[in-house]
């Protein structure tokens, strides 16, 4: 993991906070996550909705789309996960990747993961870091505890998003209704939600898959951002960055003084080589001090850190600038001073260590390197109050007084209301009193309970239509809407060859009647059904000349004798 590619300031942030930044990531590469979402999802939407529509199953199909997001989501998580280094892949990486990618996660995220509330968060866990078996779980529960909360709530939240999408669809589309025709829309609505229609349930699937493909990008993304955080937290990257960079940087300057220790060869060929081999040991040292650093612990960098401002400072107040470096040869040669070229090389940065210092000091103030306990003693009563007197300051000893006498005055009115409820209690005690004596008045005993079997539905008679219009035209027109709606459904159970449950709603006697092989048998029924609900629920009759167009419409649609 190549940390300082990381193209995010790593820095202990809040759970929610953190939550952002996984969202802003998404937002980043918007279209290296949208385009592959829509891709591999459309396709499979649109393939489980006609086979759905085929086995009149659509709420399955709605049903598998819901089921199957942790199959989708890695997807965005694919994208961030390879962005936040640098390396945003393309579209077809990423559908060749979601695939086969995380193979072996499929069966627990699409099972008994399903419904975890933390699924965000986890996911990144299992997919980008590999473990398996116990060291997962334990990985699981080192990343997550702290922020299990979080991560539950943050799937709280995003279902209420998916759902207020849905919801503000179907009713955004009533806005464009004018109002005069509101009453009739409303209606409709209605009986497509009793009926439920394929149409209405194919319509139901693509809002949802809609939601799902508008929320669930940000949902991965804020899980991913928690994942970033609590590695950080856990593993100081942050401290980790700014050591790497640190010796990139030492390493990058040592290479012009080697340069400059070569040139020198001319002028001391036997110092020369001895001071080259010095300079290439102690960039040796150098570069192994910090890596010994960067593996250590923040206490030790810090105790590194002010041991070196002490050293530096000590060094600046004893010696020039630029003192010069002695160098040593062999006992047989003499010994000769050279001038120093550390000066000419880093000027005024060899000695100013400052942003270290600051760096170290503001990473020991985090809460994560040097946390703090809240300890709760137990002190005497007596002793406490005699601490607080000494710690209240004597100008407040004013409104000692005062608060005494206001807690008195509303304690005299807590017990007038007391007082004024006991006297109302008394005043209508005739009232309420015979209540607890048994004095109430008791209801007279039910009448003589009649026994008998249900009568049996009377026999339709033979010449339907004419019993219908003499009930129509006696003034009897529920007593016909009735007897019309009897035998409409009668003959569409005969004719589709079912048998109804007994005391079968309309919204079930219309989903009976998709069984009828011909189109126009399945508009009679339905156009009957609806004028008996009309009649018996808004109280609204037809016309004589609709009516009479209706019953001779179903006596030729179902064979009535006319």
């Amino acid at each position: 993991m190549r940390l300082e590619a990381l193209t995010v300031a790593l820095r202990p942030r809040s759970a929610w906070e953190a939550a952002e930044l996984g969202m802003a990531l998404v937002r980043r590469h918007a279209g290296a996550i949208w385009k592959p979402w829509l891709l591999t999802s459309l396709p499979l939407l649109v393939a489980l909705n006609a086979v759905g529509w085929a086995l009149d199953l659509l709420w399955l199909a709605g049903l598998l789309m819901w089921w199957l997001k942790p199959w989708f989501d890695r997807i965005p998580l694919f994208v961030l996960s390879r962005a936040v280094f640098g390396e945003t892949p393309d579209t077809r990486q990423t559908v060749r990747a979601a695939l086969r990618w995380g193979a072996r996660w499929w069966l627990p995220y699409l099972t008994w993961r399903r419904l975890g509330p933390a699924r965000s968060l986890y996911l990144p866990v299992d997919l980008l870091e590999g473990g398996s078996g116990s060291e997962a779980r334990h990985r699981r529960g080192a990343l997550g505890a702290p922020v299990y909360g979080v991560g539950s709530l943050l799937t709280l939240t995003c279902v209420h998003f998916e759902i207020v999408i849905v919801l503000g669809a179907l009713l955004g589309a009533l806005m464009f209704v004018p109002f005069d025709y509101l009453p009739d829309t409303f209606k409709a609505l209605f009986e497509a939600v009793a009926a439920q229609p394929q149409w209405f349930d194919a319509t139901l699937n693509g809002l949802a898959w809609l939601a799902t493909a508008l929320i669930e990008p940000f949902y991965v993304g804020a899980g991913f951002g928690l994942y970033l955080n609590r590695r950080t937290e856990i593993e100081g990257w942050d401290i980790e960055i700014v050591f790497r960079r640190l010796r990139a940087r030492l390493t990058a300057a040592a290479a012009p003084l080697l340069l400059v220790l070569c040139a020198m060869v001319g002028f001391a060929p036997d110092a020369a080589a001895q001071a080259a081999d010095a300079s290439s040991a102690a960039q040796a040292q150098a570069a192994a001090a910090v890596e010994e650093e960067a593996a250590g612990d923040e206490t030790v960098g810090e105790a590194a850190a002010e041991a070196a401002a002490e050293e530096t400072a000590s060094d600046e107040e004893s010696a020039p600038p630029y003192a010069p470096i002695r160098d040593y040869v062999d006992d047989s040669r003499k010994s000769r001073r050279l001038p120093s070229t550390l000066g000419e090389v880093f000027g005024e940065d060899r000695r100013d260590d400052r942003a270290l210092r600051e760096a170290v000091a503001k990473a020991m103030q985090d809460p994560t390197v040097s946390p703090k306990r809240t300890q709760t003693v137990w002190k005497p009563k007596a002793e406490r109050k005699d601490q607080e007197k000494e710690r209240k300051p004597s100008s407040l000893e004013m409104f000692d007084g005062l608060g005494g006498n206001l807690a008195a005055v509303v304690q005299w009115l807590l017990w007038g209301v007391v007082a004024a409820i006991a006297i109302a209690l008394l005043w209508s005690a005739s009232r309420w009193l015979g209540w607890f004596r048994g004095g109430e008045e008791e209801e007279p005993s039910p009448g003589e309970v009649r026994v008998g079997a249900a009568a049996e539905p009377e026999p339709l008679p033979d010449d339907i239509p004419t019993a219908i219009r003499r009930l129509w035209r006696a003034g009897r027109a529920r007593d016909a809407l009735a007897l019309m709606y009897r035998a409409a459904v009668e003959s569409m159970a005969q004719r589709a060859d079912i048998v109804l449950v007994p005391g079968a709603t309309e919204a079930q006697c219309l989903r009976a009647s998709r069984k009828l092989a011909l189109a126009d048998d399945r508009e009679a029924f339905a156009r009957a059904v609806r004028t008996w609900q009309y009649a018996a629920y808004a109280d609204v009759l037809p016309d004589d000349e609709e009516f009479d167009d209706l019953v001779g419409l179903l006596g030729r649609r179902f064979g009535w004798t006319a």
